[in-house]
C-alpha cells in the first residue's frame, strides 16, 4: 500500500490501516443497498492521505469491513435499546458510529486512541463541522499502558453498565498486551455490561491468498502478532458469556455474498471471529488454556 498525496496523514504502522477502512466504508455508503451510511468517511479518508495501490487481498478484505461494520453497529444498537447508556471504542481510530448512528438521549461514548490519531481526528471533524448524535469524549491514550485511568478520568462511571467495541485491534497485539487489555476491560465492567469484539485463528492468518496482505503489514510495523483458537472459552476465562457469529452467515443474512475470505468451501476451518458477550457476573482468573497464541514473524517489530 502507497499513500496518495493530498493529506496530513496519520502516524504509520497500525493507524494507517484505519484509512483503508475508512475507504471501504465509502464505497459501501455509494452503494443503493448499503448497509450503512458512513458521509465522514471519504472526508476524512481525504483529510489522512488515501490509500492507493491496494493489494487483491486487501480489496476482499474491503468484504469483511463492511460486514464487520454492520455487525458491530447491531450489536451496539441492541446494547442501546437494553438501556446501556456508556459506549467505549478501544482503538476507534476514523470510526464515526458517534455520528452516524441513533443514540438514546443521554448516550456518553467515549473513544480511545493514541494521541497522534486523536488529535489529527479531532481536527478532520472540526473541518468537517461534524456534530456528533450523542456526548463524545477522545480519550488520547495507548492501551499498552495505563489508558483505565485516562478514561476514568474523562467521566467512565464503572458503576454502570458499559457497551465496550473492540474492533480490528487484538490480532495486532501480543497474547500478554491483549490480556491486560481484557482484564482491564472486565474490571471495570459491572454485571449487565456487554462485549463485542472481533479477532481471528491461526489457520486464518495462515491462509497463503493472505500472505501478501501479511508481508505488507509486517513492512508498515503492523504486523498481526496473536491469534485465538476459542474465543467463547477466551472470554469466559474473563467472566463474559460469549457467542460467535460466523461471516458467512452473517453475510447470507444480510442478503450479501460470502466473502471469499470467509467461504469455509474456499479457507477450511479459517476463521475470523466476530464476537458478542455479555457480563453476568464477577470475573474469575483468565484460564491459562484460553489465552491467545503468539504469532512468530521475522519482522517481529513491537515499536508502534
Amino acid at each position: 500500500m502507497t499513500r496518495a498525496t493530498g493529506g496530513p496523514g496519520l502516524p504509520t504502522g497500525v493507524s494507517r490501516t484505519a484509512v483503508v477502512i475508512a475507504q471501504a466504508r465509502e464505497a459501501e455508503s455509494a452503494r443503493p443497498d448499503r448497509l450503512f451510511d458512513d458521509p465522514l468517511a471519504g472526508p476524512l479518508a481525504d483529510a489522512a492521505g488515501r490509500i492507493t495501490g491496494i493489494s487483491e487481498a486487501g480489496r476482499r478484505a474491503g468484504e469483511h469491513f463492511v460486514l464487520r461494520t454492520r455487525f458491530f453497529d447491531d450489536r451496539l444498537r441492541e446494547a442501546a435499546g437494553a438501556g446501556l447508556r456508556q459506549v467505549v471504542l478501544l482503538a476507534a481510530g476514523l470510526d464515526t458510529r458517534a455520528f452516524r448512528l441513533e443514540w438514546p438521549e443521554g448516550t456518553r461514548l467515549f473513544e480511545v486512541d493514541l494521541p497522534d490519531l486523536i488529535s489529527f481526528k479531532e481536527k478532520a471533524l472540526a473541518d468537517q463541522g461534524a456534530r456528533a448524535a450523542c456526548d463524545r469524549v477522545a480519550v488520547p491514550a495507548d492501551l499498552r499502558e495505563d489508558w483505565p485511568s485516562a478514561l476514568l478520568a474523562a467521566g467512565l462511571d464503572p458503576g454502570e453498565p458499559i457497551a465496550w467495541l473492540i474492533e480490528g485491534v487484538l490480532m495486532y497485539l501480543t497474547p500478554e498486551d491483549g490480556g491486560r487489555i481484557l482484564s482491564r476491560v472486565s474490571e471495570l465492567s459491572p454485571p449487565g455490561s456487554r462485549l463485542a469484539v472481533e479477532h481471528v485463528n491461526r489457520a486464518y492468518v495462515e491462509l497463503p491468498q493472505l500472505r501478501p496482505a501479511m508481508n505488507k503489514l509486517a513492512s508498515t510495523r503492523a504486523a498481526w502478532r496473536s491469534v485465538v483458537e476459542d474465543p467463547v472459552a477466551w472470554l469466559a476465562g474473563y467472566g463474559w458469556r460469549a457467542g460467535v457469529t460466523h461471516q458467512a452467515e452473517l453475510a447470507r443474512g444480510l442478503g450479501r455474498p460470502v466473502p471469499a475470505m470467509a467461504d469455509p468451501q474456499a479457507v477450511g476451518s479459517a476463521r475470523i471471529w466476530l464476537v458478542d458477550a455479555r457480563r453476568d457476573t464477577g470475573r474469575p482468573a483468565p484460564a491459562e488454556t484460553s489465552r491467545p497464541a503468539r504469532i512468530e514473524t521475522p519482522t517481529d517489530d513491537r515499536s508502534r
